[in-house]
């Protein structure tokens, strides 16, 4: 009984022990979506929101060929008017009239926590989407490798778990 009592209580040093808002740097090789609203009106988030989901199924499916970072690339490129086509789309459907930027480069990403994690803040390789003046709040998430589009496929959220809290929450 205490060997078992010692291994709870050195798990649970360990877990208290570990900074929950260690800064974590996405990989290089990493592209980006950025979507920035006009404002933080309810009508301009909406359509931020809008814009999102459209993006997001459809840059899914021309990744969804890409092996690497460069093969990500090319296919963005080859796919720059498609995509644009798609967002004006998008904004013509809601008589959106505001305007709005595409660009595929390295654009600026403000720190960002989610999940207890912090995101630093940088210039990293992205598809950003500039909605009318661009000044409300922002959605954003990784391309490639193909996180955020997991979640355009298969509609569910994707949840972060730490395996020594689970043991935790689960034997005690």
């Amino acid at each position: 009984m205490i060997k078992y009592l010692s291994i709870i209580l050195i798990i649970i040093i360990t877990v208290l022990s570990f900074n929950t808002n260690e800064r974590i740097t996405i990989p290089d090789e990493a592209l980006r979506l950025r979507i920035i609203a006009n404002s933080n009106s309810d009508y301009d988030q909406d359509i931020k929101k809008q814009v999102k989901s459209v993006l997001e199924k459809k840059v899914y499916n021309v990744l969804n060929g890409a092996e690497n970072i460069s093969d990500a690339r090319t296919i963005i490129n080859n796919n720059l008017n498609d995509i644009d086509k798609s967002v004006y789309q998008t904004l013509k459907n809601k008589n959106y009239e505001l305007g709005y930027k595409l660009n595929f480069g390295y654009n600026y990403f403000p720190e960002k926590q989610f999940m207890g994690v912090t995101y630093k803040e940088g210039y990293y390789e992205s598809l950003l989407v500039t909605l009318g003046a661009g000044e409300g709040d922002n959605w954003w998430c990784v391309l490639f490798p193909p996180l955020c589009l997991l979640e355009a496929e298969e509609s569910t959220e994707v949840e972060y778990k730490f395996f020594i809290k689970e043991l935790i929450d689960k034997y005690l």
